[in-house]
């Protein structure tokens, strides 16, 4: 199971971060995926890592300024921290486990299991 949280609202330039907490059976093999989906427009890939987040990726719009980590303290909750956040980032965030080769990353059919979601507004 996947449970992300940490959204709500943030004026335009700030940050925020969300988190995302995996229990149950894992696989070191997986990557975690952030996706995000706006009112209105199909779910897109934010962002991705390995298990031990030795690799990241990133979508080209949230390069440099999102940052997936996994939390030192507790190595079953990821993390991504949101900086220089736009209108446009407004969107419900799921974090996911991926199952599949690296090139299907960004895709979010590749993922077999998915959070809940939280929402995050940044207003103008």
């Amino acid at each position: 199971q996947l449970q992300a949280s940490g959204g709500g609202l943030v004026q335009a330039g700030g940050s925020m971060r969300l988190s995302c907490a995996v229990s149950g059976r894992t696989a070191s093999s997986s990557r975690m995926g952030w996706f995000r989906q706006a009112p209105g427009k199909e779910r897109e890939f934010v962002a991705a890592s390995t298990w031990n987040v030795a690799s990241t990726y990133y979508a080209d719009s949230v390069k440099g300024r999102f940052t997936v980590s996994r939390d030192n303290a507790k190595n079953t909750v990821y993390l991504l921290q949101m900086n220089s956040l736009k209108p446009e980032d407004t969107a419900v965030y799921y974090c996911a486990r991926h199952r599949g080769p690296l090139s299907t990353v960004r895709f979010s059919t590749s993922y077999d299991s998915w959070g809940q979601g939280t929402l995050v507004t940044v207003s103008s």
